[in-house]
This record gives C-alpha cells, sequence and structure tokens, in this order.
C-alpha cells in the first residue's frame, strides 16, 4: 500500500490534519475542507470519504469502506474504526414511493433524510456492515461483520444482525492498554 506523502496530504486543504496520518494514494477523498483527521489515523485503498467528517486519534478506517459524511456529518472518535467495505451513510432518499429519488432529481421533488452519525470510542464495526443515518455507536461497541444498524446502540454492547441486536457484553480490558499506550509503554 502506498500512501500520500505529509506534503502531499497538506496540499489536499483539509479543514484539520494531525500527525502521522496515513491515506492511500488509491483512496478518493472529497470536499477535503470539511473534513478533520487526528493523530495516527489511517486510510486505506479505494475507500470513498466524503462530506463533513472529524475523526479522532488513532482511527483505522479499511481499504473500500465509503463514508458519506453529507451536511450532517460523521464523527470518529478515538480509538474507532471500520474493516473492510462498511458503508456509513448520513443521508438517504426517502424509498417509499411518495417522493422521486436520486441525485439528479431537485430537492423539491424529493424528501431525503439527513442526520448526523457518532461513532464512539473503542467501537470497531465488522466487514461489510451498513451504518444507516442518525446512528450513535456509543463507546466500546463492537458490531459484527454484516451487520445492519439503524438504531443507536448502548455502551460495550456486541451486535450483530438485520437488523442489529445485542448479544452480549464487550470486555473493557482495552481501556488498560489504552492507557499503557498513551503513556508510551512498549507491551
Amino acid at each position: 500500500m502506498a500512501y500520500l506523502t505529509e506534503q502531499q496530504l497538506l496540499n489536499m486543504g483539509f479543514k484539520s490534519l494531525g500527525k502521522n496520518v496515513k491515506i492511500s494514494d488509491k483512496a478518493a477523498i472529497y470536499n477535503c475542507d470539511q473534513i478533520e483527521i487526528g493523530d495516527h489515523s489511517r486510510i486505506d485503498d479505494f475507500c470513498v470519504i466524503s462530506g463533513s467528517i472529524k475523526i479522532g486519534q488513532n482511527v483505522h478506517i479499511a481499504p473500500q469502506c465509503l463514508v458519506a459524511g453529507g451536511e450532517k456529518g460523521i464523527i470518529f472518535d478515538d480509538f474507532s474504526g471500520l474493516a473492510y467495505q462498511v458503508q456509513v451513510f448520513t443521508q438517504s432518499d426517502d424509498y417509499s414511493g411518495r417522493t422521486l429519488t436520486n441525485p439528479t432529481i431537485p430537492s423539491s421533488f424529493k424528501k431525503e433524510i439527513k442526520r448526523e452519525i457518532y461513532i464512539g470510542k473503542h467501537v470497531i464495526v465488522g466487514a461489510a456492515s451498513i451504518i444507516f443515518p442518525g446512528v450513535h455507536l456509543k463507546e466500546g461497541c463492537s458490531v459484527g461483520a454484516m451487520t445492519l444498524v439503524n438504531k443507536s446502540t448502548e455502551a460495550w454492547g456486541v451486535y450483530v444482525g438485520n437488523p442489529a441486536k445485542r448479544v452480549k457484553e464487550r470486555s473493557k480490558n482495552l481501556l488498560e492498554l489504552e492507557v499503557q499506550y498513551l503513556n508510551g509503554s512498549n507491551v
């Protein structure tokens, strides 16, 4: 994987850009002036990132993810991540048939849903999962592969299925490792 150089990243015009940020030269990043990226975060190959997005520290977005922040935006808190092919949407058309759909149609003929998404600290979203507008994944949640998240979660749960259901508690042991990491310990 080839990453953009620091100068290339600076030339893109991000709203803010932390230290040691890695972005693949094969990722497509739009609306850089609306995107904030914290220290030690990484965006891998073939991702499409657009709209209003705030990425915290140590966030990882794996290959082939679609992160569509739109107008309302997406917040990725520290140590969160998306596995391969996750799709995150802050906007959606009304598919009921009462309005027209798709981006070629003027807004007066459609009814879009537009809501912010929050991905909490230490949240991990499994491969090929989909997150809908307005969802808040609370701190420490783990979302299993191919899960459809259409409602907000409670903290430190493991969620799977279509639609997502909480199946058990997630361990908080990683919080001790976070402290060691932030204090500079090499475990």
